[in-house]
């Protein structure tokens, strides 16, 4: 199953699909691929023409948005001490301004996938971005706990709004080779997006820009999102992409939407909130409607695939090649990713007194290696490309075991700290890129949307849980200890160690669903 960079990489012909004509569900995305036909055709006729998109002008403008919208997941952290003081905020309150974002973002990040595709991803897309502009200047101008908790959710349905644009319109506008980069730069700014809100979060709350405190860290978003919306209708050639007629166009998957709601809620809430709560009663009562309601929503998106109507997540792309492997791996990369800067920093703030701009220095040799080698995997011999993955997690449990290794006495490691950090940065990146390049190849450009949506609630999810999971054996240790550098190195060392079992799942995700394949292969000679 070696990538093949050019071929692979384009949209799978229809002729591929196993599905019969008769099946209404492949009538309609033979419809759909139709109209899209027409659409493009229309479009360079010379009565209709619209200015066309530039590619590159386009690219730069969504992983613009998509970065601004990962920097609020991380860059309030860095804040909270001076938000909290200022707005006299309660703990609960704290947490529900801080977890506010998180949690309406991966709830409605599926949505946003497929509003994308009813309605035309650059417009939904910009749309997202006016909601998320707008709810962060009303963040950065809040006057209380409440109205901050408010504007937060609105900022994060922003959020969701625009970041799975990004997958549908690389995968609509690049192809071959071109589109691979494409992937490579959307899959550097995604590990940058985390590193980057620690070090800016403390360059403008250290500055205390015009005596403004927090307020700086959201208010950065509006001239950069006032600046892409006065360079959108231009650069990124917005058109009308909306596909098929308007009963489609209103044919939301709304029952689907209520249950996949329901259980992005019921798992999310419980997770942010419930370590800082003690684990509650109510959280475990949660997590488990959660669990019965996953397979009630499957069943019901299945019987509706079948019935030929447009479930809110198509049942053709979970059997796509690859895919399975790619939700297992990219939540178990961004699960890691998102615990081990969190307990870093943790360290480094709390256990060894750095500042917040030292700490997020820290950062950066791992950002920097995660976007080099996320552009750069492809010149590898290709022979590679099938076990880069894999070889990414190794690196990353060996980076995370030496770095708990170097950190145990309570000093800061020098200069080894950020070679250990640039090894993580090149194993995560590795752990992601490729998985996320082949497997878009496998899937059909008209599937691209649910593809989309699918993954970066994977990543989302990935994020939620390894804040939570892995906070949670970090701050278990440090919580009731008298505060000293020993005592927090000694909680590193151990949630290291619990990072190097998160990364080896992921490294074996891909020999065990290789197995299942095959028993499933023998069963069906059988």
């Amino acid at each position: 199953m070696t990538f093949a960079p050019s071929s692979s990489a384009t949209p799978v012909p229809a002729a591929r699909t196993s599905t019969p004509a008769a099946d209404p569900a492949s009538e309609r995305r033979i419809r759909d691929s139709r109209s899209l036909s027409k659409e493009h055709a229309t479009d360079s006729g010379s009565g209709t023409a619209r200015r066309g998109p530039r590619p590159g002008w386009l690219l730069a403008i969504v992983l613009t948005g998509q970065f601004m919208a990962l920097l609020d997941t991380f860059i309030v952290n860095v804040a909270a001490p001076d938000l909290r003081a200022d707005l006299h905020a309660s703990g609960a309150g704290l947490q529900l301004v801080i977890a506010g974002y998180t949690i309406a973002y991966a709830v409605l990040l599926i949505t946003g996938a497929r509003l994308g595709a009813l309605l035309g991803h650059s417009r939904v897309f910009l749309g997202g971005l006016v909601l998320f502009t707008v709810a962060s200047l009303a963040c950065g101008l809040a006057t209380g706990t409440g109205q901050l908790i408010a504007f937060r959710l609105v900022q994060g349905a922003g959020g969701a709004a625009m970041l799975p644009q990004v997958l549908s319109l690389i995968q609509r506008t690049f192809t071959g080779l071109a589109r691979t980069r494409a992937l490579g730069a959307y899959a550097a700014v995604l590990g940058v997006g985390a590193a980057a809100g620690q070090l800016l979060g403390g360059v403008l709350v250290s500055a205390d820009l015009f005596g403004w405190g927090w307020r700086p860290v959201f208010l950065i978003n509006v001239p950069v999102g006032l600046a892409l919306l006065a360079l959108a209708p231009w650069l990124m050639g917005v058109r009308d992409e909306a596909r098929g007629g308007a009963e489609e166009r209103s044919a939301l998957d709304l029952p689907g939407l209520a249950l996949l709601g329901a259980v992005l809620l019921l798992f999310t809430v419980p997770v942010v909130l419930g370590r800082e709560q003690g684990w509650p009663l109510w959280g475990w009562i949660s997590l488990a409607l959660c669990a019965a309601l996953v397979p009630a929503f499957a069943r019901y998106e299945m019987r509706l695939a079948r019935r030929g109507g447009r479930p809110l997540i198509s049942p053709l792309v979970l059997r796509a090649p690859g895919v399975p492997l790619a939700v297992v791996r990219i939540f178990c990369m961004m699960a890691v990713n998102a615990g081990f800067v969190l307990v870093l920093m943790l360290h480094l703030q709390t256990g060894l007194g750095q500042s917040a701009l030292l700490a997020g220095l820290a950062m950066v040799p791992t950002a920097v290696l995660f976007a080099v080698v996320g552009t750069n995997w492809r010149r590898l011999p290709q022979s590679w490309h099938p076990r880069l993955s894999a070889a990414g997690f190794l690196t990353a449990a060996a980076s995370f075991g030496w770095l708990g290794a170097l950190l145990s006495d309570g000093g800061d490691g020098g200069a080894w700290l950020y070679v250990g950090q640039a090894a993580c940065g090149i194993g995560m990146s590795l752990a992601y890129n490729p998985v996320l390049s082949r497997t878009l190849a496998s899937v059909r450009q008209s599937e691209a949307a649910d593809a989309s949506g699918l993954l970066v609630t994977t990543a989302q999810l990935g994020l939620l849980s390894g804040v939570a999971l892995f906070g949670a054996v970090f701050l278990e240790r440090v919580e009731g200890a008298a505060p000293s550098a020993a005592t927090s190195a000694h909680a590193l060392t151990v949630t290291c160690a619990a990072l190097v079992t998160g990364s080896l799942v992921g490294a074996v995700a891909g020999p065990f669903n290789g197995l299942v394949r095959r028993v499933r292969g023998l069963a069906g000679d059988r």
